[in-house]
């Protein structure tokens, strides 16, 4: 997530970004680059990771599933003499392309998880009720849209969907609403359904707007970004070399519970040190090691600097030696 217009710029490699992530001082020391070293940044946005790690003398392979932030970045991989490849795809791929690319081990992943300012500032992409525009929010530009999940779901699929990815209590509230209003007129603009779910229900607080957990589950769900997460986090581990550095941004309470597993499940946290039973198979060695205290908050200054830093989470993680977990039987396999 990165900051909003207006914020500071941070010359860098490259030129000025036009905007900072979220956490950056906090991500390059977890990451701990080195130069020379390989880095993927699975979010690439407006490049402010990218900048830093190529800063430090890194090489990046940045990826991002929005043409527009590929377009603006072709500057950058000019300036950069080879040490900048942007890939226009999903961070999930990760293991494919680097396949492709015969690369077969990486120093560091970086992943900033959910959408980005330079989305949500333009209205024409669909992602924020804040200006008006058409309920899109895909971003890749292609595919079934936000419009299309609110008007063709039933009522029971539209208010599960709005529960399970926007924790919205009054989510079959809102799919009935919904549902008898799109009778009469289809919803095409954020505000038609912003308008309705505030005629509704009462604001959740003095800055939160009463459309703010729909809007955020219709947009998980258009884009798949759980399921993209958790692709993400199983090619990491099979990407990264001993030592390799995982760092995560999360912004919401889904986001992170998916991160914080997977890390306690392959750091071996929680696991019980006692013998095994007769015939008990042994669990398999940690592939992960978590470096300090676990999750890691923006400063008061930066979330005082930028409200969306506020809810963001960094976990850091260190790959050890151990070989991967299988992920064979489970719904993906990553090196497939």
């Amino acid at each position: 997530m990165m900051l909003g217009q207006g914020e500071t710029n941070k010359l860098a490699v490259g030129g000025p970004a036009r905007h900072i992530p979220v956490l950056l001082a906090e991500v390059m020391r977890g990451l701990a680059p080195r130069p020379n070293g390989i880095y993927i940044d699975g979010t690439f946005g407006a490049g402010g990771y990218t900048r830093a790690l190529l800063d430090m003398g890194a090489r990046v392979i940045a990826f991002d599933r929005d043409p527009d932030a590929i377009a603006a970045g072709q500057d950058l991989v000019k300036a950069m003499d080879g040490r900048l490849s942007l890939v226009q795809a999903r961070f999930g791929e990760m293991a494919r392309v680097m396949r492709e690319k015969d690369i077969a081990g990486v120093d560091g992943i970086t992943l900033d998880i959910g959408v980005s300012s330079m989305q949500l500032d333009q209205a024409e992409r669909g992602f924020s009720f804040r200006a008006d525009g058409p309920l899109d929010m895909r971003m890749e530009q292609q595919g079934k849209s936000a419009a299309d999940l609110v008007n063709e779901l039933d009522e029971t699929d539209l208010a599960n969907l709005i529960y399970r990815y926007g924790e919205e209590r009054a989510s079959r509230r809102i799919a009935r609403a919904i549902c008898l209003d799109r009778n009469t007129k289809p919803f095409t603009t954020t505000a038609q359904l912003a308008g309705l779910i505030a005629r509704l229900l009462p604001a959740h607080g003095k800055d939160i707007h009463p459309a703010t957990r729909t809007f955020q589950a219709l947009r998980i769900a258009v884009n798949d970004e759980l399921g993209e997460l958790e692709r993400a986090l199983a090619a990491s581990e099979h990407l990264l070399r001993a030592g390799g550095r995982l760092a995560v941004v999360s912004f919401h309470s889904l986001e992170d519970r998916i991160v914080k597993q997977f890390l306690a499940q392959h750091s071996g946290r929680g696991r019980s040190s006692s013998r095994l039973l007769p015939g008990e198979i042994a669990p398999p060695s940690p592939s992960f090691t978590l470096i300090g205290p676990q999750p890691i908050n923006a400063s008061d200054e930066e979330a005082r600097l930028n409200p969306r830093a506020r809810s963001a989470k960094l976990r850091v993680a260190e790959r050890t030696s151990a070989q991967a977990f299988s992920h064979s039987g489970g719904s993906y396999d990553p090196l497939s």
